[in-house]
């Protein structure tokens, strides 16, 4: 693998791994709390969400492939286990571990047209430079939430 998409897989495996510390073990009262401000999200959609724009950005937009991501469900997302929100989580770092396999320096300036934003072109490096944003931000967001919840007593 190129050694920036080394690097690359390499920080995103740290935020990985941060975000199944957040959830690894969290009962369900706890997934599903959705603290009182506006926007927030509980944790379990913040994973939801986070896998599914993760896989968008880092995996299906680079190697120009089809997404058949429905955002929407990602915020309605409920009921769900940590151990299957941290599978959904480490599915789609494999996703793009896989796709960082097959990138190389070049294909950074390479332009796509990501297809749920027929507005917008980006190149391959703002792609992949997105999710790593966007994934950081979630992690700040899941560790905060979770901090919440265990203040306000949620699930004792």
């Amino acid at each position: 693998m190129d050694p920036f998409f080394t690097d690359y897989v390499e920080r995103l495996a740290d935020l990985h791994q941060q975000m199944t510390a957040v959830l690894t073990d969290l009962p369900s009262a706890v997934l599903d709390w959705v603290p009182p401000a506006p926007e927030a999200n509980s944790l379990s959609v913040l994973a939801s969400h986070t896998a599914g724009a993760l896989l968008y950005w880092a995996a299906e937009v680079p190697l120009d492939t089809p997404s058949a991501r429905i955002r929407a469900e990602e915020f309605a997302t409920h009921g769900r286990t940590s151990a299957d929100l941290v599978a959904a989580l480490s599915a789609a770092h494999t996703a793009v571990q896989a796709a960082c396999a097959t990138l190389t320096t070049a294909d950074l300036a390479a332009e796509r047209r990501p297809s749920r934003h027929a507005h917008l072109t980006c190149t391959v490096a703002w792609a992949l430079l997105h999710a790593l944003e966007h994934t950081a931000s979630h992690v700040g967001h899941m560790q905060l939430t979770k901090l919440w919840a265990i203040q306000n007593g949620v699930g004792e």
